[in-house]
C-alpha cells in the first residue's frame, strides 16, 4: 500500500496499459480516476466508482483536460499522481499501410534471393492530419495532463510525481515516423519538466515500454507482431501488468530521489 492516501490520474485508462496501471494504483492504495475518451469506457476500468473516478476527455483538446481536471481535483481535494499515458499508433491517411506493406513485401523478397525493389516508406504517404492526430494526442496530450496537474500540485504546494509513458521506440527508432516522434518528445518533455519542477518537489520520469500485450498491437500484421516478440532477449512481449509495476514504483516514495529518469521495461530490447 505504497500509495495510501494518495490521489492519481490516469489517462488512457481504459485499456491495455493504462488500465494495468489505474489498477495497480487502486491495489496499492491510491485514489484513482480514469481519463479515457467515453464516460462509458472510462467508468468501466475501475469497479468502485464511489471511490473513484471515470470521466470521458479528448486528450488532445486542452478544454478537455483543463475540465476533467478541475472535476478530479473538486472530488478528490487534490491530485498528487498523473500518469499521461494516453496514445494512439495510427491517424488518418498516415501511411502506416504502405509501410507495413512495403515492409512485408521488401522481406519477401529478400528471402526469395531477389534484389528488393520494395520499400517501407511511411513519410511519403503522410497526410498532414495523420501526423497531427499522432502528435496531438501522444505530445500534446501528455503535455496537456502534466501541465493541469502541476498546476494544482504547485497551488497546494505538497510535492507530487508525474510519470509518462514513452516507447523504446523512442531510442530506438524502430516504429511509425509520427509515433517514434511523439515519444522522443516525450523523453524530452521528462527531463525538460523534471528539472523545471524539481525545486517544488515534483518528480518527472518516463517509462519505456517495450513491445506490450495491448489492444494497439491489433493495428501491427500478425508476422510483425512475432518478429518483434522474438527480437527481445526475454523472448516475449511485456504484459500490461508489468509495465504497470515500473509507473507504480516510479509515482511511489520508493523513488523518491528519482527524477528526469527513463525506466525502460522493454525485456532488453533496448538499452537506453
Amino acid at each position: 500500500m505504497r500509495l495510501e492516501g494518495k490521489r492519481a490520474v490516469v489517462t488512457g485508462g481504459a485499456q491495455g496499459i493504462g488500465q494495468a496501471i489505474a489498477r495497480r494504483l487502486v491495489d496499492e492504495g491510491a485514489r484513482v480516476a480514469v481519463l479515457d475518451r467515453t464516460e462509458e469506457a472510462a467508468r468501466a476500468a475501475l469497479q468502485d466508482q464511489e471511490r473513484h473516478l471515470g470521466i470521458a476527455c479528448d486528450v488532445s483538446d486542452s478544454t478537455s483536460v483543463d475540465a476533467a481536471f478541475a472535476k478530479v481535483a473538486a472530488a478528490f481535494g487534490g491530485i498528487d499522481i498523473v500518469v499521461c499515458n494516453a496514445g494512439i499508433g495510427r491517424g488518418p491517411d498516415d501511411g502506416s499501410d504502405q509501410m507495413y506493406g512495403g515492409a512485408a513485401r521488401r522481406a519477401e523478397q529478400i528471402a526469395a534471393g531477389e534484389t528488393p525493389t520494395a520499400y517501407p516508406d511511411q513519410t511519403i504517404h503522410m497526410s498532414d492530419a495523420g501526423w497531427a492526430a499522432v502528435l496531438g494526442v501522444n505530445l500534446n496530450g501528455a503535455f496537456y495532463a502534466a501541465r493541469a496537474g502541476l498546476r494544482d500540485m504547485a497551488k497546494r504546494d505538497a510535492g507530487g510525481s508525474i510519470v509518462l509513458i514513452a516507447s523504446t521506440s523512442a531510442a530506438s527508432g524502430e516504429g511509425p515516423i509520427h509515433y517514434v516522434t511523439s515519444k522522443a518528445g516525450i523523453v524530452g518533455l521528462a527531463r525538460g519538466l523534471s528539472r523545471e519542477v524539481a525545486s517544488r518537489g515534483i518528480r518527472v520520469n518516463a517509462v519505456h515500454p517495450g513491445p506490450t500485450d495491448t489492444p494497439i498491437m491489433a493495428n501491427v500484421p500478425d508476422a510483425m507482431r512475432d518478429q518483434m516478440a522474438a527480437a527481445v532477449p526475454l523472448g516475449r512481449m511485456a504484459r500490461p501488468e508489468e509495465i504497470a509495476a515500473s509507473v507504480a514504483f516510479l509515482a511511489s516514495d520508493d523513488a523518491s530521489y528519482v527524477t528526469g529518469a527513463v525506466l525502460a521495461a522493454n525485456g532488453g530490447s533496448y538499452f537506453c
